[in-house]
């Protein structure tokens, strides 16, 4: 019930994310800044004379009481920035959220890994999003993105079919599911990853949202993976907060003629580390990452040569399975038993339309 306090406080006019540390660093808790004196609030470095009366003149309570029983019944919770859980990175920033709803498990977040990029990506974005997340949540990262169409449901897919760690980043409250088509990924996400908001409960998606979001996605990570960006895309606001919180900008190259490519190639140019293998990532990563490459599945198994003539036509590109039936030369009923083997062991993922790709 402590949470209440800070749900109260918060809910003050006034108090924003900065205001509302001054007064957390300086009462040790909510609770004794809202029953403060005005000469208690008056001493506090950094506060105005408009906050105090504010804290003085209002009594967020009622409201407080009515929101945290309404997270709770949406199966989620409040995690303060006192609580261990809260993830440390974050912590840091010059204006952190006092308080995140959160629904799932906020674990291993120690070394984590952002991933954004288009929600209208092509099939090369989706792919190489989910490939890279599934190797780095293989090496125990947790892969943060935002619950959008695109390259973020991608990399959240991707961690999630590794049973890896994976942590969703709302920009609406957290019993609101945006967009509607990721119903099923939000129900994964909240029983095996993590969903939070620093959004009150029932806020809807406002534009005006996602800013504020993307600079959590990259407060809680290392470094932050841009896959597909058009100029001016909300990934590249996300880079941006990453540069500015210290983080590392990684960029997928892409086709020189494509739109989406246009973003992640000019933060190539400007300096971002060009991403090819999930190696170049985590080379930059304190140790133990850097040890060592990835370890990969195609050592577990020995090819025929009909596998390997199929692994070969998927190590440059995504197939469709007809295409891979042209090309390889073999029925339709032989290339569908070796997927379907290769898929079981790992080396292949199906994409939505029978679209195949190596994992």
């Amino acid at each position: 019930m402590d949470e209440i306090f800070w749900l109260a406080l918060k809910n003050i006019p006034q108090v924003g994310n900065v205001t509302f540390r001054r007064l957390l660093d300086h009462f040790g808790a909510p609770e004794k800044a809202l029953s403060a004196s005005e000469s208690e609030l008056a001493a506090v470095k950094g506060i105005s004379a408009a906050v105090v009366t504010s804290l003085l003149m209002h009594n967020g309570c009622a409201w407080a009481q009515k929101e945290w029983e309404t997270t709770r019944k949406n199966g989620a919770r409040i995690v303060t920035l006192q609580n261990p859980e809260y993830p440390r990175l974050l912590r840091h920033l010059p204006d952190p959220p006092p308080y995140l709803y959160v629904k799932g498990t906020l674990e291993n977040t120690a070394t984590a890994i952002g991933i954004v990029g288009s929600r209208q990506a092509s099939g090369y974005g989706i792919a190489t999003t989910q490939k890279l997340a599934r190797e780095l949540a293989r090496q125990g990262i947790t892969v943060v993105s935002g619950m959008a169409r695109g390259v973020d449901a991608a990399a959240h897919r991707g961690a999630l079919l590794e049973q890896g760690t994976t942590i969703g980043v709302l920009g609406c409250g957290i019993d609101v599911t945006y967009p509607r088509e990721n119903r099923q990924l939000f129900a994964e996400m909240a029983s095996r990853g993590a969903l939070l908001s620093e959004f009150p409960m029932g806020t809807l998606p406002l534009a005006e949202n996602f800013p504020r979001r993307n600079r959590i996605i990259s407060g809680i990570s290392s470094g932050i993976l841009v896959v597909e960006a058009a100029e001016g895309s909300g990934s590249l606001i996300t880079a941006q907060c990453a540069l500015e919180q210290g983080r590392d900008v990684y960029a997928i190259p892409g086709n020189i003629q494509s739109v989406n490519s246009r973003g992640t190639n000019r933060l190539i140019k400007q300096g971002a580390k060009l991403v090819e293998t999930v190696a170049d990532i985590l080379e930059e990563l304190p140790q133990p990452y850097g040890e060592s490459a990835p370890s990969s599945p195609v050592a577990r198994i020995t090819f025929s040569p009909q596998e390997a003539a199929i692994y070969s036509l998927l190590s440059s590109t995504t197939l469709h399975i007809d295409e891979i039936v042209t090309r390889s030369s073999l029925t339709v009923a032989e290339v569908s038993a070796i997927l379907l083997r290769l898929e079981l062991n790992g080396i292949v993922s199906q994409l939505p339309g029978k679209h195949f790709l190596l994992a």
